[in-house]
């Protein structure tokens, strides 16, 4: 479920009898009412759609790419070059660190 709110906000839409019929069907089975269910499906559906949406798909030819990229990476350019002094002029490099 999610998280208790402070503050609330009202989502209205019309449904037909038939969507309502389903609906309220499913939220009798969880011994919920329809609100709740509705609140409940529509968070966990959205959960997913995020969370699907930072996942990177790649065929095989696209994966083999990205992979020798990170395996076998060009020699730093100027513009690389430039970004890193910059980068430590401002005072975020820390050699003790790896990142």
């Amino acid at each position: 479920m999610p998280p208790i709110a402070t503050t609330t906000s009202t989502v209205s839409t019309p449904i037909s009898a038939q969507i309502h019929e389903v609906l309220q069907q499913a939220a009798d089975i969880l011994g919920t009412t329809l609100n709740q269910f509705m609140v409940q499906a529509s968070f966990e559906k959205a959960q997913t759609i995020i969370e699907n949406e930072k996942i990177i798909r790649m065929n095989k030819a696209e994966a083999e790419i990205f992979f020798n990229a990170l395996d076998n990476p060009p020699p730093p350019n100027d513009k690389l070059r430039k970004a890193v002094a910059t980068y430590k002029d401002y005072g975020l490099y820390d050699s003790n660190r790896n990142t």
